[in-house]
């Protein structure tokens, strides 16, 4: 049986902010494979409660309601048809809201919740001794008072998006008082009589009536979600979710796929093992989203595949040693066989990045093939083929709502692949290319994964006080988020 979600509102943004919420232990299949978690925690169940509450009020207020029409008898004056018309809920007041996740479903409800109307009215009646009809009108204040309020939702994931249900939908109330302006002492009675049970019954089904129509339409938004957040014009992370809904007392979540993809028909595994779920270390934050390796890794295997790391060096810092005189006396072999001649310094990946998350700390190392080519005219002459293996630490941060990383080399290491002018000495090569890596090739990295990629984030909310945790094979962010501007459906994702 699919999970419930009992509500007190109508609005897209609790359903939108819960669908980046991604907790549930990952499953080693393909079909169901996830690397991304986010725990939507109980300080940010009441966040979204407190925003949707303030969301309904304003959407329900002012709706006007059906003009009712009665004819009652009253004693002494006989039988009175009165109209009460134009009327109005000008201010709505929740008392007291509360949301309650539990193994079966989430209860957001409302209670003492106060309802304003305000009416006009009018009557008429045959006088008994006259031929003359006796009229009058006015205005009147009617409070609905003790309402209790919820909304039962099916919540389940089919074909990789949300399917909402609406499994009960129920607005009870318990007191009705109306104020007068004006009118005879009898009308105050005559009305409260006839009207009480249709004023309830008014009221409560139009507020029914509106919460149905936008859980349809929050429906209709969910299932067409997109599955991709665009990063650049090479990749896009894989948002589609997978498995079911996960609810515990005290947080809600969902998983999604999470792996960098280029295009629909990637399917490609990178070796996600099972991980527990998301754990933030301060209980208060409002929301946790763990990043297993495999994200990473997928990010790294599929820049490498697109042949994007791949970089001709035609400038440095130290602008000679892109001739053949300033090696001569690292390689005096290349400087006599092409003295004076331009250089080129061609870098590419041999393999995909590796990388290695473990407690408080990121190794990466990178696989690379540095050839020398020498320019003669029009012709590019390569004449040697060292292989490099970059050892570094990684850190990682949160730019607005995108995970960025930092890199900095702690280790180089080199051997000769091949050489068209002899043996090198790798040992009078290193310090030139660990500088040029430091200056050159890092900086490059750098400035591209400073950028960062986007979190799973509904447009409009904003994640604050983060914190960044990492443990083995795993990168947990856990913060608070702050909603900034109305949902309009144009944007779902943000970065």
């Amino acid at each position: 049986m699919s999970p419930k979600i009992i509500l007190i509102t109508k609005y897209p943004i609790l359903i939108l902010l819960i669908l980046l919420s991604l907790l549930i232990t990952p499953h080693p299949t393909l079909a169901d494979q996830s690397s991304i978690s986010v725990l939507i925690t109980q300080p940010g169940l009441d966040f979204i409660k407190n925003l949707l509450v303030t969301k309904a009020i304003s959407k329900i207020t002012p709706t006007p309601l059906q003009e009712i029409d009665r004819a009652v008898n009253i004693p002494v004056i006989g039988k009175v048809h009165i109209v009460l018309s134009d009327i109005n809920i000008y201010r709505f007041n929740v008392g007291l809201s509360q949301v309650i996740p539990n193994e079966g479903g989430i209860t957001i409800g409302g209670s003492d919740v106060r309802c304003d109307l305000r009416v006009k009215w009018h009557y008429y009646y045959g006088a008994a001794l006259f031929p003359i009809s006796v009229s009058d009108t006015g205005t009147a204040d009617i409070q609905v008072n003790g309402m209790e309020m919820g909304v039962a939702l099916g919540l389940d994931i089919k074909d990789g998006s949300m399917q909402l249900s609406t499994v009960e939908c129920s607005c009870h109330i318990n007191d009705v008082t109306i104020d007068l302006d004006g009118g005879a002492s009898w009308l105050y009675q005559g009305i409260l009589d006839a009207f009480k049970e249709e004023i309830e019954s008014t009221v409560a089904k139009t507020i029914t009536n509106i919460l149905k129509t936008e859980i349809s339409k929050l429906g209709y938004v969910l299932q067409n979600l997109p599955k991709q957040i665009p990063v650049d014009g090479v990749a896009a992370l894989n948002v589609t979710l997978v498995n079911s809904p996960f609810l515990s007392d005290s947080s809600l979540g969902f998983e999604i796929n999470g792996l960098f993809i280029e295009n629909k028909s990637d399917k490609r595994l990178y070796g996600n093992s099972l991980q527990p779920p998301v754990r933030c270390s301060d209980p208060s934050k409002m929301i946790g989203i763990a990043l297993d390796e495999a994200v990473f890794k997928s990010a790294l295997a599929l820049y490498y595949n697109a042949m994007f790391m791949h970089w001709i060096v035609d400038k440095l810092p130290e602008q000679s040693l892109l001739n053949t005189a300033g090696w001569r006396f690292i390689i005096p072999q290349l400087y006599r066989k092409y003295p004076n001649d331009d250089m080129n310094l061609n870098i590419s990946l041999s393999d995909p990045p590796a990388v290695q998350i473990s407690q408080q700390k990121i190794d990466s190392t990178v696989y690379a093939d540095l050839i020398i080519d020498v320019l003669q005219g029009v012709d590019t002459i390569p004449v040697a083929c060292i292989s490099l293996v970059i050892s570094g630490t990684g850190s990682v941060q949160i730019t607005g709502n995108n995970l960025a990383a930092h890199l900095e080399m702690s280790d180089l290491s080199m051997s000769l692949k091949w050489s068209k002018i002899g043996t090198l000495h790798m040992f009078l090569i290193q310090p030139v290319v660990w500088t040029m890596i430091e200056t050159v090739f890092l900086p490059y990295v750098n400035a591209r994964i400073g950028v960062g990629f986007p979190l799973p984030l509904i447009h409009g909310f904003m994640l604050r006080n983060a914190e960044i945790i990492t443990s083995d094979s795993r990168v947990t962010v856990c913060g608070d988020v702050t909603y900034q501007e109305s949902f309009t459906g144009t944007r779902i994702y943000t970065s």
